[in-house]
């Protein structure tokens, strides 16, 4: 994966995380992990902290064998250029149509999910501290969702599982505080930082369009032959 996407995945990560105060915060804050010794509660809090990263990287791999396959097909460049436009779209799309998710199904396994997650969030062994941070990063997140778009577009299934680990490390530091501290952030510089997730956004959007191009520019948009040597190198 070349340099450019591995920072943009660190970047991405960081910024989303003031995101994830807000949508995952509460179940950081109800870890319940402040009695424990700081040996105990640093271990348990990134016990916690890899669960999420796991799910991540695992949604990653998954989406990177379906972007293997199309690259194998030789349409990688076409699907770097449609990943970089839908992430640019996605920012740009109104809010009021992202937020259409009535689906009765997925409702019902949304409660499912909240429900098994309420039940170990009350253990505190370290089996059931990684098992809500993996159940947590199942939650519906649309700032997952850019992440995974992206990881699609790398096309590789090693590639896109390291972009997604990349983006679930980003978002450790903001998250690791809030058990820690329970609130971190006040509301008014979060949704001011938050500002800036649009714009990392973008900006990857426009890395993987560059890339499809491969216009020889170096890190950010290898020439053909680089991307037939990565795809040669897969199949040894």
């Amino acid at each position: 994966m070349e340099y450019a996407l591995a920072i943009a995945a660190l970047g991405l990560g960081l910024g989303t995380s003031l995101h994830c105060l807000g949508m995952c915060g509460p179940i950081a804050f109800s870890l319940g992990l402040g009695g424990e010794n700081k040996f105990n509660f640093t271990l348990k809090n990134i016990t916690y902290q890899f669960g999420r990263v796991t799910t991540y990287a695992t949604l990653g791999a998954i989406l990177g064998f379906i972007g293997q396959g199309i690259s194998f097909a030789g349409f990688q460049k076409y699907l770097s250029i449609i990943v970089g436009v839908l992430m640019i779209a996605m920012v740009l799309m109104p809010k009021n149509l992202s937020a259409s998710s009535s689906n009765k199904v997925i409702g019902r396994l949304l409660i499912k999910l909240k429900s098994s997650l309420g039940s170990f969030i009350r253990r505190k062994n370290y089996s059931s501290l990684y098992i809500t941070g993996i159940l947590n990063g199942l939650l519906p997140c649309g700032m997952v969702y850019i992440a995974l778009a992206a990881a699609l577009g790398v096309g590789d299934v090693l590639g896109s599982a390291l972009f997604m680990a990349l983006f679930g490390l980003g978002t450790i530091p903001l998250m690791f505080l809030a058990v820690l501290f329970g609130s971190v952030v006040s509301v008014g510089v979060r949704n001011k930082i938050l500002n800036f997730v649009p714009i990392i956004t973008i900006f990857i959007g426009v890395l993987f369009i560059l890339r499809g191009l491969e216009l020889g520019i170096p890190y950010l948009s290898p020439p053909p032959e680089a991307l037939t040597i990565e795809a040669e190198s897969c199949c040894h």
